[in-house]
């Protein structure tokens, strides 16, 4: 070994940092080599403090960024507590004591099981299984704010939900292994914001008079079959991990995060954490029967979505940003049988559908352009659809816009085709891709032909032209995130062959930008995309979303039934 390889990186000029001195280390890393001088069990003190908030709930309040205070101590400086805002009003002593009076008896019957449970319990020992000798932690994440004292809608992380089917924000699933070499699950969740405590009517975050009755510990238990523990026992739990044996969930809540020191192996360089995250994702690429029906449901209720849409192409064309009224059409059924939408709708009419995310959806709806609609309805279980239409406005198609949307129409469906089990993730694109070549090249947009442009060889004479006119992938996969199981390695996922209970979507497109010179000006403004969720089935596959029109005439003869008069 060279005597360099022994040597520090250089600090950076104006460091401070004398010369020669070892560059400074991630000080959230703990390496294997240094285990002797870090302490077996992790001591978080002020952790209980950070996370304080009147009464029996534990959960943080948002303390203003850069403060450097904890909840509690952000609280006793303004004279306020916990949960409150500059402009509420003081709960004085005779209020306070009239407030503690006179209310019904707390309801303290459970709910009855979610059907998700027995799915959910099978998922923990599944992911246990990967980790036999370890200790794992999986956060759902807390309310993140939108601007100064209000939050955006909580929705938990995707990977805690399907481990727990929880809603609740600041709750964290720990797994730690037993004897049995399986692992024991508890859930740690916050305490009921109700008539037991003041929070109840002076946490404008939480309090029940303020958000509403949300279930705490034994009504969570009840529900998800799971042990549960009121939050403030967390710092405790986390204290006594060892931090060798522990894997977590990072980047999802930042006070758990600096709870459980990070650990690396000196050996192999892997990062234990970084693991986790690919196990989660690499488990949840085939869906379980649960899974299934919730995309169905998810997939139906986007239909009618779309349906709805076209009712409103009327009113949408009377205004100058009508592409918000059919965002805003959308939405209203996706709140009404979902969750919320499941990713930022795209309503792209005339040359907004050149912009493949086009989500300002600020634009008008124009008689004879077309309107590329790109949206899912999250269902309740925070499964989500994924579905694109490219409508014509008035109802029907001018020759040119069929002549283009037949074409990927035609890529789709030989997409749709390619997706079996053991065939691979890549199929699907490889034929949409030899479908849209072979069409501009018709055209006389290839000058090196289809094949040369299809070339996978990087360096060959015309390789990826085509990509100028569609440059997006064909298919990614689909579940609790629009694009699902993001952290799973290549070699499960993109390089992997299709197995029967994986979702994948189909969506191939064109797009001529308004200012492309290589395109005839007649085509140049137009964008077509067609998307369906297709289910990889024991003997081939099911178009989740065949129940909306995709042929042009179809869809000529659907809007017909449904455009306003």
């Amino acid at each position: 070994m060279s005597a360099q390889s022994h040597q520090s990186t250089p600090p950076p000029a104006g460091t401070g940092v004398p010369e020669g001195a070892p560059a400074e280390r991630d000080q959230n890393v703990i390496t294997a080599g240094e285990a002797d001088v870090v302490r077996a069990r992790i001591d978080v003190p002020g952790t209980a403090t950070d996370s304080a908030v009147a009464g029996s709930d534990s959960r943080p309040a948002p303390v203003p960024a850069g403060s450097g205070e904890t909840t509690a101590e952000a609280a006793a400086s303004s004279g306020r507590e916990p949960g409150q805002a500059n402009h509420d009003e003081e709960p004085h002593a005779a209020f306070r004591r009239f407030m503690a009076t006179g209310w019904a008896p707390i309801d303290d019957a459970v709910p009855s099981r979610d059907d998700c449970a027995p799915y959910t319990a099978k998922r923990r020992a599944l992911l246990g299984s990967r980790f036999p000798a370890d200790a794992l932690v999986v956060p759902s994440g807390g309310l993140r704010v939108r601007a100064n004292d209000t939050d955006f809608p909580f929705r938990p992380g995707s990977d805690f939900f399907w481990l727990t089917g929880c809603h609740e924000p600041d709750a964290v699933l720990v797994l730690l292994p037993n004897a049995a070499g399986e692992h024991d699950a508890t859930l740690y969740v916050a305490g009921r914001s109700d008539r037991s405590s003041s929070a109840f009517y002076t946490d404008r975050r939480y309090g029940e008079l303020w958000v509403g009755p949300r279930p705490g510990v034994r009504e969570t238990a009840a529900a998800l079959e799971i042990e549960c523990r009121p939050l403030t026992d967390l710092p405790g739990a986390l204290a006594r991990l060892a931090p060798g044996n522990t894997r977590m969930l990072r980047g999802i809540d930042p006070l758990v995060d600096r709870s459980v020191l990070r650990w690396s192996d000196d050996r192999s360089g892997d990062d234990r954490d970084a693991v986790l995250a690919q196990a989660l994702s690499e488990l949840r690429l085939v869906k379980d029967d649960f899974e299934i029906a919730r995309l169905d449901e998810a997939v139906a209720a986007t239909a009618r979505g779309f349906t709805e849409c076209v009712g409103e192409i009327g009113r949408a064309m009377e205004l100058p940003n009508g592409e918000r009224w059919l965002e805003g059409t959308f939405w209203r059924r996706a709140r009404v049988d979902g969750n919320d939408v499941g990713y930022g709708s795209i309503v792209a009419c005339g040359h907004h559908a050149t912009t493949l995310h086009w989500v300002r959806d600020d634009g008008p709806v124009r008689a004879g352009e077309l309107a590329l609609l790109d949206m899912g309805v999250e269902g309740r279980s925070l499964y989500t659809a994924d579905v694109t239409r490219t409508l014509p406005i008035t109802g029907r198609f001018t020759d040119l816009q069929r002549q283009v949307y037949d074409v990927v129409l035609r890529a789709q469906q030989a997409g749709i085709d390619a997706v079996r089990p053991g065939a691979s993730f890549l199929d699907p694109h490889r034929a949409a891709m030899q479908v849209i070549a072979t069409a501009l090249a018709d055209w006389g947009l290839l000058p090196d032909g289809a094949q040369a442009s299809l070339s996978e060889d990087p360096r060959a004479p015309g390789a990826g032209i085509h990509r100028r006119y569609t440059l997006h992938a064909t298919s990614h996969m689909l579940g609790l995130d629009v694009h699902d199981c993001a952290q799973a390695r290549d070699e499960t996922y993109r390089e992997a062959a299709l197995e029967p209970g994986m979702v994948l979507t189909v969506e191939p497109g064109l797009y001529f930008q308004p200012d492309d010179l290589t395109v005839p000006p007649e085509l140049r403004g137009i964008g077509v995309r067609i998307e369906d969720d297709i289910l990889v089935t024991g003997d081939g596959r099911r178009n989740m979303s065949a129940g909306l029109p995709r042929t042009s005439e179809d869809v000529e003869n659907w809007m017909g039934r449904h455009l306003p008069n």
